[in-house]
C-alpha cells in the first residue's frame, strides 16, 4: 500500500510525496502560487482526510510539477551545468528519471561511452522523477539555450507506482511532454520508449505499463519515433533475470548493454548518419 506525506515548503508552497511499497519515495511538488492562510488549513484538511480514508489523489500526470527535495534539487543543477558545457549545441539527450540517470554509474558509464561517447551528449535523468516532475524542468529551461538534434524519452514508471493508477492519465503526460519539446526545440526527433517492466515474474504493475505503452504508441509520427523495447529485457518464461535488473528495476550493465544495442541504429537513423530501412 502507497503512504502518502503532505507538508508545507517555507514559502508556504503545498508539497507532497508518495512513498511505493518496496521502493524510495518519489517526491512531487507544486508549482510556486502562493496560498492564503486560510487556504493552506483546507486543503491540508482535505489531504489529510484523504490520507486516512486511502482515497488522497495522485497528482495530474499532465499539470508540470517542481521537485523541491535535496535530491531532486541537486540532479536537476547538475543537468542544468551540463547543458551549459554544451555551449549550445546538443546532438543527443535522454530524458527520464531514475533508470536513465543511472547511465552515469561507475559500471554504466563505459556503456555509455561506447555507443553515446562519439555524441555531444547529455543524460537528463532525475531519480524518482514522474512525468509531470519532467514537465516542470523541461518548461522551466531544460530545453533552452541549445539546438538538439535527437532527444531519447522513457518515461512513466514512477507514476505506476500509486493504487489508483490511470493509464490514459500518464500517457496525456507523455504527450504533453512530447508536445513541450517540440515546442521548444522543433528542429529535434524524438526517439520516444516503452516504459521497461518491472517485476522478476509477470504482475500487475508491467501490465499497466503494458497498457500506457499500448496508449504512448499511438503517438508515433512525425518527429515522434515510438520504439517498444519492453521485451528485449525478458527471458523466454517472461521473468526478467537479476543480470538485467538487479533490483527488479533498475539495470544492470547488461540491462544498459540492451537498451542502447536496442535503439542504437535507430539513433544513427535519426542522426542522419545510416538511411531509414525499408519496411518489407
Amino acid at each position: 500500500m502507497s503512504h502518502a506525506c503532505v507538508a508545507f515548503s517555507a514559502s508556504g508552497v503545498l508539497a507532497s510525496s508518495v512513498i511505493p511499497p518496496n521502493g524510495p519515495a518519489r517526491q512531487a511538488h507544486s508549482l510556486r502560487k502562493p496560498m492564503s492562510l486560510m487556504h493552506k488549513v483546507l486543503v491540508s484538511l482535505v489531504l489529510v482526510v484523504g490520507i486516512l480514508t486511502g482515497t488522497a489523489a495522485e497528482p495530474n500526470p499532465s499539470v508540470p510539477l517542481e521537485r523541491t527535495d535535496d535530491m531532486g534539487k541537486e540532479q536537476r543543477e547538475e543537468i542544468n551545468d551540463d547543458l551549459k558545457k554544451m555551449n549550445g549545441k546538443i546532438d543527443l539527450a535522454f530524458i527520464g528519471d531514475s533508470i536513465t540517470r543511472r547511465w552515469r554509474g561507475d559500471e554504466s558509464k563505459s556503456i555509455w561511452d561506447k555507443y553515446w561517447g562519439s555524441y555531444r551528449s547529455v543524460n537528463m535523468g532525475i531519480g524518482g522523477d514522474t512525468t509531470q516532475n519532467v514537465l516542470w524542468r523541461l518548461q522551466y529551461g531544460q530545453l533552452d539555450g541549445y539546438q538538439a538534434r535527437v532527444f531519447v524519452v522513457m518515461i512513466g514508471t514512477n507514476n505506476c507506482w500509486g493504487e489508483h493508477t490511470v493509464p490514459a492519465d500518464v500517457a496525456a503526460g507523455v504527450k504533453k511532454i512530447l508536445e513541450l519539446i517540440k515546442s521548444k526545440q522543433p528542429r529535434a526527433q524524438i526517439l520516444l520508449l516503452s516504459i521497461f517492466p518491472n517485476g522478476e515474474k509477470p504482475n500487475e504493475g508491467r501490465t499497466t505499463r503494458m497498457t500506457i505503452n499500448k496508449l504512448i504508441s499511438k503517438f508515433h509520427g512525425g518527429n515522434v519515433h515510438y520504439m517498444d523495447i519492453a521485451a528485449k529485457f525478458l527471458q523466454s518464461d517472461g521473468s526478467i533475470s537479476n543480470e538485467v535488473m538487479p533490483d527488479e528495476l533498475h539495470l544492470g550493465p547488461k540491462g544498459y548493454e540492451i537498451w542502447a544495442s536496442a535503439i542504437n541504429e535507430k539513433v544513427k537513423e535519426l542522426m542522419g548518419e545510416v538511411r531509414p530501412k525499408k519496411k518489407p
